[in-house]
């Protein structure tokens, strides 16, 4: 998928070109905001798992920094944070910054699922009621169009005409 998914929409007055955004994703663009919405929660959470049995890392001990890394659930919660930056990234070469970010914000929920059911860790009421304000405030951003309108520059108009 190669740039900006944009579409001409010709305007009967005064001649003015807009430039908008395809009012419909693809399945490959749904695909690819998933796993931004996936690989990010589930990234942190293997880097947390993986932190438990390790001893506190500080940076007067490099060592024991570059030693995690290569500790298994590190690893795989690097690689799954690498493939979440490779699809932000991706996502952000077709829509805006204000629509591909709240696809993060899912991001809240997972974490908080996976901490309590898989790291066993206590959630309070007071993060839970946090997540979903979160939540509810991030569908307000979400419906807006994927990608800004612009009005085209008037003197490529002006070169069209002559043509």
């Amino acid at each position: 998928m190669g740039g900006k998914a944009r579409t001409s929409i010709q305007r009967p007055i005064a001649g003015t070109e807009i430039l908008m955004a395809h009012p419909k994703l693809s399945l490959w663009q749904y695909a690819v905001l998933g796993l931004v919405s996936i690989s990010a929660p589930l990234g942190d959470s293997c880097l947390s798992r993986g932190m438990t049995g390790l001893p506190d890392i500080t940076l007067a001990h490099p060592g024991t920094l570059v030693a995690a890394v290569f500790t298994p659930w590190i690893a795989v919660g690097i690689a799954l944070l690498i493939g979440f930056f490779a699809s932000y990234l991706t996502a952000l070469s077709w829509a805006d910054l204000t629509f591909v970010l709240p696809a993060t914000a899912s991001g809240n929920v997972i974490v908080a699922l996976f901490a309590h059911f898989w790291l066993h860790e206590t959630i309070s009421l007071q993060r839970w009621a946090g997540i979903v304000l979160i939540t509810v405030g991030v569908g307000f951003v979400a419906n807006g169009p994927s990608l800004t309108e612009h009005p085209a520059p008037a003197v490529k108009l002006e070169e069209e005409q002559v043509q």
